[in-house]
């Protein structure tokens, strides 16, 4: 189950990792409730989300032909280092008691630009530690800590903010950089490119060719395109869930995201203890109807303790979902492309938010939170039954192969 971890340089990203990812959540849960307590609208709450995954759209592309052109460690270190900043000024401006919801909109932008130049160096960089054997359980243990820190970060913020405000959860959050930058001093794998030094512009025009032309790498980006779009939107439905459906405050909050982060914790230490390098397709495409499934079967739901249930189920489902799309394009792609299919990964999960935010947020304020969670696992259920006749070429083209492979060696 932890075998990436007996790679030195990988065990010092992922303890680092795991602590900035603790802080991370702490300062999701705190922008939730300062935007709530600045604005009390669920549509402002939605567009400080969607502010901060819009640089996604638009630097993913070039962020990924940057990640192949130059030392992965380097551009993590810097894109960590300028992340703690961001969040040390937000801390700032609250213990000033000068915050307004400008600043918030502004500095939570900064932080999405930052990280869609982060993203796609750190995930191409996780080969570069484990190697391809080791890769499928590096990404599903890589989740898991993610998702320990889901379980931790918001339960502890939201006690913090029941108890002293919202200004420790981005204080702390500043603070959990350190161990990670420290770890990226140590970790002697440079992340060198590899391949020739194309001009981004072309660069860009190499990956997505590739990827339009591999139905290995373009359906699983699209399955996670839909999924990220109309599913993973819980920065924004989960505190409105807490607040308007089940009446609680910030300690809700804290609880309806830790229950996300156990299940999803269950299903990564489940996906890193399997032995195989990467899933199926047509098992990816199963596991996004029953995401969306028990996405929409949140509506009804009044209730903390079976908010908190399924919850866990939700978050287990849809940790082997992301972790089984990361590890087919990881896998499937030439060591040279790897930077830019993912920063096509990055786009997709990342960048399509700010759509899902505004949608979902606007959602719930004109027709309500139940109604969010309702009509958006429908809407995605339907997209992933409308990508079924590319999942039967795909399985077509397999057998073919397959059966060719069987008459050579005959």
């Amino acid at each position: 189950m932890f075998r990436a971890l007996r790679h030195r340089d990988y065990r010092l990203f992922w303890v680092g990792q795991t602590i900035s990812q603790l802080g991370g959540w702490m300062q999701t849960v705190g922008l939730a409730w300062l935007v709530l307590e600045l604005t009390d609208s669920p549509f402002m709450l939605g567009l400080i989300f969607t502010l901060q995954y819009a640089p996604h759209l638009f630097v993913s592309l070039p962020a990924g032909a940057l990640a192949d052109r130059f030392p992965k460690r380097k551009l993590v270190l810097a894109t960590n280092l300028a992340l703690a900043l961001v969040s040390f000024t937000l801390a700032l401006l609250l213990h000033l008691d000068r915050v307004q919801f400008w600043h918030v909109a502004l500095l939570t932008g900064l932080t999405g630009l930052i990280g869609s130049l982060e993203v796609p160096a750190r995930h191409s960089y996780q080969i570069v530690l484990v190697g391809r054997h080791d890769l499928m359980n590096a990404v599903a243990l890589n989740s898991a800590s993610f998702n320990l820190a889901r379980i931790a970060g918001p339960a502890l913020a939201g006690v913090l903010i029941a108890r002293m405000g919202v200004e420790p959860t981005f204080l702390l959050n500043a603070l959990s950089f350190l161990p990670l930058i420290c770890a990226l001093l140590l970790i002697r794998s440079p992340g060198l490119p590899e391949g020739h030094h194309l001009s981004v512009l072309t660069g860009v025009k190499e990956g997505l060719s590739y990827a339009w032309k591999t139905p290995q790498v373009s359906i699983p980006l699209r399955l996670m395109l839909v999924i990220s779009v109309c599913v993973i939107n819980h920065t924004v439905l989960v505190p409105l869930l807490a607040r308007d459906v089940l009446h609680g405050g910030p300690e809700a909050v804290g609880w309806l995201f830790a229950a996300l982060g156990v299940g999803a914790l269950a299903g990564g230490l489940l996906v890193a203890a399997e032995v195989r390098q990467r899933p199926a397709i047509l098992s990816l495409a199963l596991t996004a109807l029953l995401l969306s499934a028990l996405y929409a079967a949140v509506a009804p739901v009044r209730m903390l303790a079976s908010a908190m249930a399924l919850l866990f189920f939700l978050g287990f489902v849809q940790i082997r979902f992301t972790v089984g799309c990361n590890s087919i394009l990881q896998v499937v792609t030439p060591d040279p492309l790897r930077g830019r299919v993912l920063s096509l990964y990055s786009l997709v999960f990342l960048g399509s938010t700010p759509v899902g935010s505004l949608v979902s947020g606007l959602v719930a304020q004109a027709w309500g939170v139940a109604a969010a969670y309702a009509l958006g696992g429908l809407v995605a259920a339907l997209a992933v039954l409308a990508l079924s006749p590319a999942l039967q070429t795909l399985s077509r083209v397999r057998r073919r192969r397959r059966s060719l492979r069987v008459t050579v060696r005959s």
